[in-house]
């Protein structure tokens, strides 16, 4: 067995790098305007790809899990992160806005129908928008399943991961003072939104170094991070997370697995998750009949995951012989 490098990366069963055909700003309205860009064939299977976060951004790596001859990739930063405007933004920012802007998207480019494909937050919205809009999601595409349960929530924040990796962990939660610490996500909105950039950095730092260091099976341990990146990740996912992701109620979106008639997908799922355990995963698979579900051994949370690399370039292929069905 070749075990270089390259061959035990993600980067290893991804196609080959390639730049966008066409780039924009979209004016979505509300005063943000998000970034689009376009890769592959222009006239091939469209596919729309939502990134996670809320507030992580599009990458060049996730162009490559698709075909270039056989798709038409369309990725986009959500409202204020990556190269979207107002950075870190979280006014008009919500589940529902995200939903309007993918519609946005969609009709601005004239496409009728749809692959969705996103992982981590970016399968909870590809999830509320099947529901909302059955009809344009011609097949989901899923990775590190997370619909919003407040039990996840806690246990990132609420320090049941901790028993797993303590040091990380008390990294991150002794920045808050003992009394405050009942209620991270709250104590830390209140440094995020301080409005004192040195203290928000700060807290942003630490907020995304903790998610960061538990994304991997391999790689643990604290990151430097870059500010930009960080500030936005942390506001808006913090943001998200304190309104419980904007959801009517907990379960919202395993309860609505009834809207998705004739909407079939694939979840890939990393057998040793830390940020969304299998558990949800097995649970959206067994109320959704129109799925299948592959986990992934030894994997964790992370796109770069090579076993999650690799199988989802595998389902990617497979829809290529299934364009026909899903009526392309």
């Amino acid at each position: 067995m070749d075990n270089s490098p390259e061959q035990n990366s993600a980067a290893a069963h991804l196609y080959p790098s390639i730049e966008p055909f066409a780039r924009t700003m979209l004016d979505v309205g509300d005063g943000h305007s998000v970034y689009v860009e376009q890769c592959g064939a222009p006239s091939g299977v469209p596919v729309v790809v939502l990134h996670g976060g809320p507030g992580g951004g599009t990458s060049p790596m996730m162009r490559r899990f698709f075909d270039p001859a056989h798709y038409r990739v369309v990725l986009f930063d959500q409202r204020g992160c990556g190269r979207s405007r107002p950075h870190a933004s979280v006014a008009a920012n919500t589940t529902a806005h995200l939903l309007r802007d993918i519609e946005t998207i969609r009709e601005s480019l004239g496409i009728d129908r749809w692959v969705v494909f996103g992982g981590s937050w970016g399968a909870t919205l590809a999830l509320a928008y099947a529901q909302t809009h059955p009809g344009r999601a011609a097949f989901l595409v899923l990775r590190g399943i997370f619909m919003g349960p407040q039990a996840v929530v806690a246990w990132l924040y609420g320090g049941v991961g901790a028993r797993f990796y303590p040091a990380l962990w008390d990294r991150f939660a002794s920045a808050i003072p003992e009394n405050e610490q009942g209620d991270l996500i709250a104590a830390y909105s209140r440094r995020l939104f301080s409005g004192v950039f040195a203290q928000e950095t700060r807290f942003a730092r630490l907020w995304v170094e903790w998610e960061n260091a538990l994304a991997s099976v391999t790689q643990r341990g604290v990151q430097d991070t870059p500010i930009d990146y960080a500030r936005a990740f942390a506001k808006l996912e913090n943001h998200y997370f304190s309104n419980k992701c904007f959801l009517e109620h907990d379960g919202q979106l395993l309860d609505g697995v009834r809207l998705m008639e004739g909407v079939r997908g694939a979840i890939v799922q990393g057998q040793f998750d830390m940020i969304c355990p299998p558990v949800t995963a097995h649970r959206l698979h067994a109320a959704w009949g129109g799925s299948r579900l592959t986990l992934v051994p030894m994997a964790g949370h992370a796109l770069s995951e090579p076993g999650i690399a690799a199988e989802l370039v595998r389902v990617t292929d497979r829809l290529r012989y299934e364009a026909r069905s899903m009526g392309f």
